[in-house]
């Protein structure tokens, strides 16, 4: 297959990213062209001094090629044009007649390109990109459109103004679409019958060795049990009040809570409880050490709709690690039901935690291990080709 990818994150992002994992999988056996979204002119004028949008501006000005060969069957492209800046626009029509136009840009840089690169019978594969990419079905003509569906967008107010209207017609109108949630993949049921649940793949080489690695420095002098979470600490996205709870009903317990700060974090009371200790930010490779250094994982995060539907990939980095889990029960947790204690309460959270504490075993560290394992993408993505060989668009690998 020859396929093109669009979607929210650029290759050049310094953060994790499904849809370049998914790209690098795919080019295993595909040719692939993964498309940076075009460079907007509000983003231009924001951040014209940063190295990324200086070389955006280059290509833009045939000053370098926009097109790069990341590695065999794998290329990547820094569309050629800018496009405009609308979602600001109130009117859902003015918008869609100026986004479509931005569409035919876009598009029109992805056709030379693939062109140039000889592709034929194109897939296109569509992270979750509903405005930059709505048109592209009917500019690009491929010979099978996806939608890949990896959170709930709609719960963000600036893909709410206009994603309302636009994400229920483009997943409508694509061809299949595949999410890594089940919650997801019942929500773009909703629209188009063709809808997959395909699993999310996790990196998780790192944490499968972190029952060798030795205990951090700052973890040392910190009594046990400890109650830990890896992670960003955001209020949008997790529970302060059931954390609150947990460190004022146990202070025997020690909350370890390893990750960045937002505002809300950085100003709440937890910071005052002797038992709540915050590491700040590590890098991602001394992670695996301050996950074997709890008894117990946590995932406390709140019900909302920016958090019902995400895969957590954190919960498979812990039973990597082999570590005994406590989480919010979701619909999206249900894959994880048989190794991973799931409560809806500050009393359930309570007493999982005192059950997992009590009841671990090594039987139960090698089967939260193995569960993990199993989560590659190349496992995610061998999900994605069933689920194109069943639209009928043949074998593909």
């Amino acid at each position: 297959m020859d396929i093109i990818i669009t979607g929210q994150q650029a290759w050049d992002v310094e953060i994790g990213s499904n849809c370049k994992n998914i790209a690098l999988e795919f080019s295993k056996q595909h040719r692939v062209l993964y498309v940076n979204s075009a460079l907007d002119r509000a983003t231009l004028f924001r951040s014209s001094s940063d190295p990324k949008i200086v070389k955006r501006q280059e290509v833009i000005k045939k000053k370098r090629d926009g097109l790069e060969k990341i590695q065999e069957n794998l290329w990547v492209l820094y569309p050629d044009q800018i496009t405009e800046s609308i979602n600001w626009i109130p009117s859902d029509a003015i918008f869609s007649f100026f986004n479509k136009r931005n569409n035919k840009t876009f598009a029109d840089s992805i056709r030379r390109s693939a062109d140039k690169l000889g592709f034929r019978d194109i897939i296109h594969f569509n992270d979750n990109d509903m405005f930059r990419s709505f048109y592209l079905k009917d500019l690009l003509q491929p010979k099978l459109s996806i939608y890949y569906s990896r959170d709930y967008m709609r719960a963000v107010d600036y893909w709410k103004k206009h994603g309302d209207l636009l994400e229920p017609q483009l997943i409508a109108k694509s061809d299949i679409c595949v999410a890594n949630s089940t919650y997801l993949a019942d929500y773009c049921r909703k629209f188009n019958p063709n809808s997959f649940y395909v699993g999310q793949g996790c990196d998780l080489e790192i944490f499968l060795e972190g029952s060798k690695t030795s205990e951090p420095d700052d973890m040392r002098n910190v009594p046990r049990p400890r109650i830990g979470y890896v992670g960003a600490l955001q209020s949008i996205r997790l529970d302060m009040d059931l954390l609150q709870h947990i460190a004022a009903t146990r202070p025997d317990w020690n909350i370890i809570l390893v990750g960045p700060e937002d505002n809300a974090f950085l100003a709440s009371t937890l910071h005052q409880l002797p038992n709540v200790k915050f590491t700040g930010s590590r890098d991602i490779s001394d992670l695996p050490a301050y996950i074997n250094s709890f008894d117990v994982c946590i995932n406390p995060q709140l019900l909302n709709k920016v958090t019902i539907g995400n895969y957590p990939r954190k919960i498979d980095e812990y039973l990597a690690v082999g570590k005994p889990v406590v989480a919010t029960r979701t619909d999206a947790m249900s894959v994880f039901a048989e190794h991973v204690y799931l409560g809806k309460t500050k009393e359930d959270y309570i007493s999982l935690i005192a059950q997992a504490l009590s009841e671990n075993s090594e039987a139960r560290v090698a089967a939260r291990r193995e569960f993990a394992s199993s989560h590659t993408w190349e496992n995610s993505v061998a999900e994605i080709y069933k689920a194109i060989d069943l639209s009928g668009s043949g074998r593909t690998h």
